[in-house]
């Protein structure tokens, strides 16, 4: 049996994207991506929204990607990935499928059958979708330590109260800061 990750990341005043809807402040030092590429070895399904695929779909199989973080971009290339979508029609990115329709209940059937653990990465609206629902265990939260002024918070579109547990913290040098949570 599975388990429901999230791994997301927040400007120090909670938002996961900018009022654009970009990530472009975002800034991934050498020591986050070897945290990152370590955490693609343990062979998760890479779960994302539409949104979300759409991006990082155009960035990791880049040669751009490849030449600026080749850790990751191994990983993220060579993951199983599902991306939740009612409108995607064809996903081009190696080894994703696409899931549509009611993902909740596919999810909560995938994290029964699956060996593997499954990792959300940003898709707010999915994670909280899925938060909702009662499926996610754990969530990773990295704080950049930089301040946008606006956006969207990573928490936007729970309705109810998410009770969570600290389990464990780790600072980068870059200042950034990575929380670990339970869900309770």
């Amino acid at each position: 049996m599975g388990k429901l990750n999230v791994f997301n990341f927040i400007s120090l005043d909670g938002y996961y994207k900018d009022a654009n809807n970009g990530i472009n402040w975002h800034q991934h030092g050498q020591e986050e991506a070897e945290f990152s590429a370590k955490n693609l070895e343990y062979d998760s399904i890479l779960l994302f929204g539409r949104i979300t695929y759409e991006m990082m779909a155009s960035w990791w199989p880049s040669q751009n990607a490849i030449n600026a973080m080749p850790g990751v971009a191994n990983g993220m290339n060579r993951a199983e990935k599902i991306v939740c979508s009612n409108t995607l029609q064809h996903a081009y990115w190696q080894n994703t499928r696409i899931m549509s329709r009611d993902i909740v209940a596919q999810i909560a059937e995938l994290k029964k059958t699956s060996p593997k653990d499954i990792t959300i990465l940003g898709s707010g609206n999915l994670s909280a979708q899925l938060a909702e629902a009662g499926l996610i265990n754990t969530y990773q939260i990295m704080i950049d330590p930089v301040a946008i002024g606006k956006g969207t918070s990573i928490f936007s579109g729970i309705k109810g109260q998410l009770n969570l547990k600290l389990t464990d913290t780790r600072s980068f040098k870059s200042g950034t800061v990575l929380l670990s949570y339970e869900a309770l």
